[in-house]
């Protein structure tokens, strides 16, 4: 199999690259090439030495020494997956921090070592334009990104004759608490492309390696596919593309301003030990721009003079090359531009110094939170040791805990830890109980709000789940059930003989999954036909409406002109109950998940209510699907709390995002363990979608969040009790309950008789994380599989 692989060193260039391969893909792949949309970032990190952690490495939370070995495992397993089913045998991949964050022969030989088992034929690409012009548009993206140098800096080295060894003498290390970063602070070794091509040639082959030309506005242009065209001798032309944006050179005295000002806030950050967000470091910077002229490239002539006879003997071997590498004529010789208006950095600085001091973390809470992490590797360390494991399953908890660690560390430096400041929502505090809602009268012909719902072995829970949703406004309910053996059919029966539901028994499913058969089925019931809006969740899922009275007809009054409302779930842990009892479940578990939490995707994922107006054609598990066109511009997606989501999840998607993540007005309470003994039943009985996933422990631990608190849904239980309690006046119906119940217990005591289930009952009560690490390790389960 053969690759392609560009290596920059421009990013720019390379991103445009990634745009043709996506745009292009069914184009390419006509003519014998994929672009497979691997993580070119973590690429670079799979093959970088441990200690050096550049500006973009921890940006992306990658500077734990465990990243290297991690990120090489993770495309050796992606490569032995994907390549074998690859639509092409030519692969085309664009990494520009391969060509300009790599620095020493060893970095590239462990690229070359992760790439020859599965290419026989690489060919090395590098695109480069004369260094004066790269210098300048370098320095440009080193100064947004916190360079306190300036150019000077690069037009001494051209004393040395060896720019490459020369430039990385200069570096002095990482000091990511002040934001220093050697690939930023000081000069870019790979302006010397001779040893650029030497250092990549002792790996790949000479003969592998070429140079080409980097024109930016071509590649910017809606020709810019002919650049792909040429470089692979393609047959035929791809198409145009739309053409990018234009980019304009940051003036030269805006990057005075800048660089002067981002060396005082270094000195100011590190002289009171604490760290400046980024995002307001850079919100600064904006604020200094003034107008003028950009950098000449001409003015750095001793850049152009020093690799001028390099550069020949580049042009002779890479004739194309001989455009790209003519610099511009000289002009008058650098110096930092006047930063103009009596601009002074320190007064900038003190008129920033109330919003520096408000948003800055002291670089002790980084050290604690460093400490926490060395203290959650000893937890996980005790997850995942299994000295009595065969060694194949060995090696696989140890690459898993490596996986862990590493996300761990990621985590707690990126925009994915998880917190609980989000929304408007009291949680922990109970206010007054919601009064009785009166009795709802529907128009004739109407069934109203209908849950459809589908169940196994769930007894114990279902009259409380009826209860809970007849009181909020649910005026009919139709629940399939299959292969149940607990009496949940009996409850279910006596249930519809009483008219309060609609039950069918789906033990004849066919299909890959019993509940889409089931959801299939509910589409021809009269009950779904004639609803007015349709509810699929489960029994373990509760609506908490957190608006007026709490009813489902106080929510469709906060959004009257939405027709899909996304419930998306908070999941709530045991809450240190261990026995099975027959209390409320809303009232025995109230510690959950905190309300930010994106990662892993089963915490954001959301069940959907829908009005029955004909514009889907498929009910599923979590949305309804299949979109009539003509509906296309009649559907309005809220989320919970009631902002309009339409363009994020019309068409597909179960999971809300950083972008439309919301519960103010409602969310949907999942219990998905309840008890410990009750998480035990469910392991031994599978589940009703998925039928072939076992639940074990890692199944716990992706689900008993308990680290934050949320009653808001016990202002329902004297309505729900009232409602229950009604229910239960039937002899028959209060019979079938208890029997279910009773049948639990006795399930959960012969499971705690079986070695296995003993083994994960004390495994789950062990397992003490809290959510950074439950985050962590649910998200390594999530990579793993």
């Amino acid at each position: 199999m053969r690759l392609t692989l560009l290596i920059g060193p421009n990013e720019k260039a390379a991103a445009r690259f990634r745009a043709m391969f996506k745009q292009k893909a069914a184009a390419l792949e006509k003519q014998g090439i994929w672009a497979p949309e691997w993580n070119h970032v973590r690429l670079y990190a799979a093959c970088a030495e441990t200690g050096d952690i550049t500006s973009l490495r921890h940006k992306r939370g990658m500077d734990s020494a465990l990243v290297q070995q991690t990120m090489a495992h993770e495309f050796q397993t992606l490569f032995e997956k994907e390549l074998p089913d690859a639509p092409a045998d030519h692969v085309i991949f664009s990494a520009a921090q391969l060509g300009s964050l790599l620095t020493n022969p060893l970095e590239i030989k462990r690229l070359h070592g992760l790439l020859a088992t599965h290419f026989d034929d690489i060919q090395i690409v590098a695109h480069v334009e004369e260094q004066a012009r790269a210098l300048a548009a370098h320095y440009i993206t080193a100064v947004l990104d916190g360079r306190r140098h300036s150019l000077q800096q690069e037009l001494e080295l051209t004393q040395d004759t060896e720019w490459w060894a020369g430039a990385l003498a200069l570096r002095q290390g990482p000091d990511a608490f002040a934001g220093l970063f050697d690939d930023v602070q000081h000069p870019p070794h790979w302006l010397d492309y001779a040893a650029l091509f030497d250092q990549w040639a002792q790996a790949f082959g000479k003969d592998n390696v070429q140079l080409r030309p980097l024109d930016l506005a071509a590649l910017r242009s809606e020709t810019c596919t002919d650049e792909l065209v040429d470089m692979l001798g393609l047959g035929s032309n791809l198409g145009k593309m739309l053409e990018e944006r234009m980019f304009y050179p940051e003036p030269a005295a805006s990057l005075t301003r800048m660089r002067q000002f981002n060396d005082v806030l270094i000195r100011h950050a590190q002289a009171r030990d604490i760290i400046v967000p980024r995002d307001l470091w850079h919100q600064m910077r904006m604020g200094l721009r003034v107008p003028g002229p950009p950098t000449d490239p001409g003015s750095l002539f001793p850049i152009s003079d020093h690799f001028a006879k390099d550069n020949a003997k580049l042009i002779k071997a890479f004739p194309d090359l001989k455009g790209a590498l003519t610099p511009d004529a000289p002009s008058e010789a650098w110096q930092e531009a006047d930063p103009t208006n009596g601009y002074r950095a320190t007064q900038y600085l003190a008129a920033y110094a109330h919003q520096i001091r408000k948003n800055s973390t002291p670089v002790a809470e980084k050290r604690a939170e460093a400490a926490a992490a060395k203290e959650a590797t000893a937890k996980f360390d005790t997850l995942l040791s299994d000295d009595a494991a065969e060694p194949e399953q060995q090696a696989s908890n140890a690459r898993l805990l490596n996986r862990v660690k590493l996300n761990h560390e990621m985590i707690l430096n990126t925009q994915f830890k998880p917190h609980n400041n989000l929304g408007a929502v009291n949680e922990e505090e109970l206010a007054a109980a919601y009064p009785l809602a009166p009795p709802r009268k529907l128009a004739p012909g109407s069934s109203g709000n209908v849950i459809v719902g589908c169940m196994k072995n769930e007894a114990p829970y279902i009259v409380e789940w009826i209860a809970y949703h007849r009181a909020i406004g649910v005026d009919n309910f139709l629940i399939y059930t299959n292969d149940c053996s607990d009496g949940t059919d009996e409850v279910l029966g006596r249930l519809q003989d009483m008219g309060v539901i609609q039950h069918r028994n789906n033990d004849n499913w066919k299909g890959n999954s019993p509940q889409q058969y089931a959801l299939n089925q509910a589409l021809k019931e009269p009950v779904i036909q004639n609803a007015d809006w349709i509810i699929h969740i489960d029994v373990d899922e509760f609506m908490n409406v957190r608006t007026g009275n709490g009813t489902l007809d106080d929510l469709f009054a906060a959004v009257p002109d939405a027709t899909n409302i996304a419930m998306t779930w908070r999941l709530f842990g045991h809450n240190g109950i261990t026995q099975l009892n027959d209390d409320f479940v809303i009232d025995q578990f109230d510690a959950c998940a905190p309300k930010y939490c994106p990662k892993p995707h089963t915490v954001w994922g959301f069940k959907t209510m829908f009005r029955n107006i004909g514009a889907y054609a498929k009910i599923s598990c979590h949305r309804p699907n299949k979109l009539d066109e003509s509906f296309e511009n009649k559907v309005k997606w809220v989320n919970g709390s009631g902002q309009d989501m339409t363009r994020d999840a019309a068409h597909n998607g179960w999971r809300s995002s950083k972008n439309n993540i919301g519960y103010d007005l409602l969310q949907l309470n999942h219990y998905a363990l309840r008890s410990a003994e009750s998480f035990l039943i469910k392991r031994q009985r599978g589940r009703a979608l998925h039928v072939d996933r076992s639940i074990g422990i890692n199944y716990w631990i992706r689900m008993d969040w308990s680290d934050f608190r949320d009653i808001t849904i016990k202002r329902n239980i004297p309505r729900v009790r009232a409602e229950y309690d009604d229910l239960m006046k039937d002899d028959i119906l209060r019979q079938a309950h208890q029997d279910g119940f009773e049948w639990h217990k006795a399930k959960a005591r012969e499971l705690h008789q079986m070695p296995e289930f003993q083994d994960l009952y004390r495994q789950a009560l062990e397992v003490k994380l809290n959510e950074t690490e439950r985050v962590a390790y649910a998200l390594s389960l999530d990579m793993e599989s």
